[in-house]
């Protein structure tokens, strides 16, 4: 309110001056009344600062409330984006999720800028101009009148024509923002194969595709201020023609036909200011859908659960588990069943495409199975909530996620209250210690974004420690040594085997050597589980799990 009200100060400051330069005029200067000129100048002076300041505060506190609401806004879409599933992820797309929480929030930032500075001064001073201008000189006004309708026919064209543009922009943004993430993220195998220059052309192609529709955008956009200015000077043309008539006649004074001219360029800029606002409206009603659409995007993993004490722990049990990406023809898990519990090694493992992945990401509730049932600690995972569901799981994922920070900041993220002993302990377990300890600043060493200073091998042995130091029920390792030389893999397994005697373990692999001593093996094709057991039990009775062997063992391993 005190935003408004400074405003509206600014506004009554603006309209009035006019009419004090007119008296200026006529009584003043025609009369030679020089004591007038001087007290009627220092009241000018007085009311124009008191214009400017409100004006200056006005500004401050707008910037203020606008981006307050920026920042609010953000994080509930930050907010509400975590809460969403992985399917939510895929059915938008990240890079589409970072220009909807940046660049669509700032083009709303923008209007609400513009509002607030404009809500109240524009149609005060479009109103009040021709108010007053009726009190100089009411046929003059009628000039000021008839061009009005003019003015909001060409601003409904513009409007019109220019919201479906907006919208093709956002959309086309979305898409410069995929292919720049696209090739930066993957600048290694870029490179690796030399395909810059392809990279640079399809770059170009998308940057050259937004920059078409803007442009379309920007021409119908353009012919708004020239219009209206050629609308308002061909007002003012006629007000000046018609008033050095009025003079002539009698009926209107020098000052008072100044103050009329001063009232029309005061219409004419609330009228820009307004046009303006419906310039920025259409795009920020784009953005304001697609932010919408984000907020309004309901995650499919719904939040059924509450706290539950369990006597079992760390027990885990699919029953006749199937599971379809949303779109897909064929399950990628069908009728899985098998059962791990603690002090209990189970590895996965099969061909590429075979559900491996999927099998584990069904665990931590990352996606909602379409029939079975998954039990932990002897419940339906549904019976949990998910952050105590997850609060049991330690997940080591296929790629190695790191972020910018300490080594210790990363292998805490597993658990915020470890102590530094800890820390040390799950990187010596994790075979991390040697090579932690070796850089300058051991555990303070500060990260990249993503790790990019450390090797494949080495982020996946921090991802490991991160998973060991909150001791959790579960681990869950998606491939987790396939970085790691033979040497390291055996001894990361020997010391994990220790720290993990009483914890449930499940592992995805490629590598047989890595899984060979497992309790039990889960072989998988196509979706389907086809084999279950030891490695030993495996030869003999799985065909696909002999095969595999096959391709990697030699045949005095395989009897």
């Amino acid at each position: 309110m005190l935003c408004i009200a400074l405003v509206f100060v600014q506004a009554l400051s603006q309209l009035y001056l006019p009419t004090l330069m007119a008296d200026i005029v006529d009584i003043g200067v025609v009369k030679g009344n020089t004591p007038y000129i001087i007290r009627v100048g220092v009241f000018m002076m007085l009311v124009a600062a008191a214009g400017t300041g409100s004006m200056i505060l006005g500004s401050y506190l707008t910037s203020r409330i606008s981006t307050g609401f920026s920042r609010s806004l953000r994080t509930a879409v930050f907010s509400h984006i975590e809460t969403f599933s992985l399917n939510e992820f895929d059915q938008i797309g990240t890079s589409s999720l970072i220009t909807r929480t940046t660049n669509d929030i700032n083009q709303i930032q923008q209007l609400i800028v513009m509002m607030l500075l404009m809500f109240v001064r524009a149609p005060l001073m479009s109103i009040g101009g021709v108010v007053l201008a009726f009190t100089k000189d009411a046929l003059l006004a009628l000039i000021l009148v008839a061009s009005i309708p003019i003015l909001f026919a060409l601003i409904y064209f513009v409007q019109k024509h220019g919201v479906p543009y907006f919208q093709k922009l956002q959309v086309k943004l979305d898409g410069l923002n995929r292919v720049l993430r696209e090739s930066l993220t993957g600048i290694r195998v870029v490179r690796a194969f030399g395909r810059n220059h392809h990279e640079m052309e399809r770059f170009d192609e998308t940057s050259r595709d937004l920059m078409k529709t803007s442009l379309k955008a920007n021409r119908t956009m353009g012919l708004l201020f020239p219009g209206l200015s050629l609308i308002l000077n061909l007002a003012i043309v006629a007000i000046m023609w018609a008033g050095s008539f009025r003079i002539d006649a009698g009926h209107l004074q020098v000052g008072d036909l100044m103050a009329f001219i001063q009232y029309a360029m005061q219409m004419m800029f609330a009228l820009m200011m307004v046009s303006m606002m419906f310039v920025m409206i259409p795009r920020a009603q784009v953005s304001a859908n697609r932010i919408g659409e984000v907020l309004q995007l309901t995650t499919g993993i719904l939040e059924t659960g509450s706290h539950r004490e369990t006597k079992e722990k760390g027990t885990l049990e699919f029953r006749e588990v199937t599971f379809r990406y949303p779109g897909a023809e064929k399950p990628a898990l069908e009728n899985v069943s098998f059962t791990a519990g603690p002090g209990q090694v189970t590895a996965i493992i099969g061909g590429t495409g075979s559900g491996k992945s999927t099998l584990l990401n069904l665990i931590p509730r990352f996606y909602e199975i379409e029939s079975g049932r998954l039990l932990v600690d002897g419940l339906d995972h549904h019976a949990f909530l998910q952050e105590e569901l997850r609060d049991k799981l330690g997940l080591v994922p296929q790629k190695a996620i790191l972020f910018s920070g300490t080594i210790a900041d990363n292998i805490r993220f597993g658990k915020p209250d470890a102590t530094d002993e800890e820390v040390r302990y799950a990187a010596e377990i994790a075979q991390a210690a040697e090579f932690v300890e070796a850089l300058p600043d051991g555990y303070d060493s500060l990260l990249n974004q993503g790790g990019v200073n450390l090797s494949g091998g080495q982020k996946q042995r921090l991802a490991i420690a991160r998973a060991l130091v909150r001791k959790p029920e579960i681990y869950l390792f998606d491939d987790s040594f396939s970085a790691l030389d033979f040497k390291t893999d055996a001894r990361l397994r020997q010391a994990l085997r220790r720290e993990t005697e009483e914890a449930t373990v499940l592992i995805v692999a490629q590598r047989v050597n890595t899984i060979m001593d497992a309790d039990q093996i889960i072989v998988l094709e196509d979706g389907r589980m086809v084999g279950k057991g030891s490695h030993e039990e495996l030869i003999k009775s799985s065909p696909v799990y002999r095969e595999i062997v096959a391709s990697q063992l030699s045949e005095e391993a395989l009897g």
